[in-house]
């Protein structure tokens, strides 16, 4: 049975051939040259590619599929979407999910789920591009259903193996509502038999979801999302099989006891799913990108995308560690070009050339603990209270707390005209993009935030929180 009213669902194959202030940072928490900080994109069910010199970005959006393109995953947050598909057709144009991207013999597959808006309606869809180019464009290529399972179906994805082609998906089965099933493919768009359902366990009696294939060490991992999305506790779980093997005999797939990715309450993470694996541009390190929020209440909401390093373990099997807290200072991946954004934390200290300056009445402190960037932010909510970041580069992002009594600040750049930005939110969360300037000069630029002493009809104050700014230098 469902759990959800609304599911946010969605491995990068070897599909080969185919004052205060300015503060100086000291040098212990100086971010090096070549370092990061998630988020890298503000929606769920991630997908993550590089190719040809860029990483490419997909995310749940609903009513189309956009994909974000960058030369470093420094830039993945503040990259422009590309629309690459809508549709007409009132079939399949509804709740658009997780689309996911592969390229075969020199074309790239696109692989989503929609309805009608009807949820039960969900079947899976692939397009076909028109040229070796992810970010499209694409033409609808046709829908994916097995000959004995015309049913929901959610979050396709591509495995290879043996050199054929199957589809993992999720769907009824005799397990779940939403379970793991697999279905041969003869080409990229064309199911070829029956599907088969895997009865993969999951630390809960519901859902098994957004399957994901990586392959290593002669074996090949089926990882997967488990129990409710809304939950703090959805996680993921494992099965493998020998490269050699059929992955439609199920019972060729061996079950992993016990989840390899859950939350972590000392970092804030919770809920960690809805997954794919990419590779460095390099070749040299693997890499998941996966939803998570940062609150333990039950939600649907708050889920961004996340990236972190993974490894392998002595049996060959991914080692997945535990998520990192969504303002940690990672490495870049091997052999992205970066370059490193700057940043500007809310007590001033920042690498880089940057500096931050309050005028009226602020507070501060560390109550909002690892919903914070360190764990500390400043909030006012009296009017006309200011912060002013001056910064040297081409663009700032503003993240902080959105909170239930948070309300409107008014953001200027370089003394121009003001606009308004709702901080409120129905749930307490951190680190969420507030605002993002436009793509500005490359010179010294001022962004100053007051507080209007203003709100929405749903907020119960007038605070604005600032906790870190992200900045861009090209």
């Amino acid at each position: 049975m469902k759990m959800n009213p609304r599911r946010w669902w969605p491995a990068l194959l070897a599909l080969a051939g185919l004052v205060i202030s300015i503060g100086v940072v000291s040098s212990a928490d100086a971010a090096a040259a070549g370092t990061f900080r998630n988020p890298v994109g503000t929606k769920p069910d991630p997908f993550m590619t590089w190719f040809n010199g860029s990483y490419y970005l997909t995310m749940t959006e609903g009513d189309s599929i956009k994909i974000r393109k960058a030369a470093s995953v420094a830039g993945l947050l503040k990259a422009s979407p590309i629309t690459v598909w809508t549709d007409t057709n009132t079939a399949r144009n509804r709740d658009i999910w997780a689309p996911e991207f592969f390229r075969v013999n020199g074309l790239w597959y696109m692989y989503y789920t929609a309805d009608n808006g009807i949820d039960d309606n969900h079947r899976i869809y692939v397009l076909e591009s028109n040229a070796d180019n992810p970010a499209g464009s694409y033409h609808f290529k046709g829908s994916l259903v097995p000959p004995n399972h015309d049913s929901y179906s959610i979050d396709a994805t591509l495995l290879q193996q043996n050199g054929k082609l199957y589809l993992g998906y999720a769907g009824i089965n005799a397990w779940q509502h939403n379970g793991i099933n697999i279905a041969p493919l003869s080409n990229p768009w064309t199911v070829s038999g029956n599907s088969v359902p895997i009865n993969a366990a999951g630390g809960c009696s519901t859902i098994r979801e957004a399957p994901e294939f990586v392959q290593h060490s002669g074996r090949t991992y089926l990882v997967y999302s488990t129990c409710d999305t809304g939950l703090p506790d959805y996680q993921l779980w494992q099965l493998s099989i020998p490269s050699t093997a059929d992955p439609l005999v199920a019972a060729n797939w061996t079950q992993r006891s016990g989840a390899v990715f859950t939350r972590n309450d000392a970092t804030g993470v919770f809920g960690p799913g809805h997954h794919a694996f990419f590779t460095s541009p390099d070749g040299t390190e693997q890499w998941i990108v996966y939803g998570a929020k940062d609150t333990s209440a039950t939600t649907y909401t708050n889920r961004v995308s996340r990236i972190q390093k993974i490894g392998w373990n002595a049996d060959g099997s991914p080692g997945f560690g535990t998520p990192l807290a969504i303002g940690a200072t990672q490495n870049l991946p091997s052999g992205d070009p970066g370059p490193s954004p700057a940043w500007i934390n809310d007590d001033g200290r920042t690498i880089g050339n940057g500096s931050l300056a309050y005028a009226g009445t602020w507070s501060s402190g560390t109550t909002c603990a690892t919903q914070c960037f360190w764990g500390d932010d400043h909030w006012s909510g009296a009017t006309g209270a200011t912060a002013t970041f001056t910064f040297t580069g081409t663009q700032l992002a503003l993240l902080s707390v959105r909170d239930t009594g948070n309300g409107i600040a008014a953001i200027s750049i370089d003394g121009g005209a003001e606009t308004n930005a709702d901080f409120y939110g129905a749930l307490r969360v951190g680190e969420s993009l507030h605002y993002l300037t436009p793509k500005l000069a490359n010179g010294t630029h001022t962004v100053r935030v007051r507080v209007t002493g203003t709100k929405s009809s749903a907020s119960t104050g007038t605070v604005v929180s600032l906790d870190r700014a992200e900045i861009w230098a090209n």
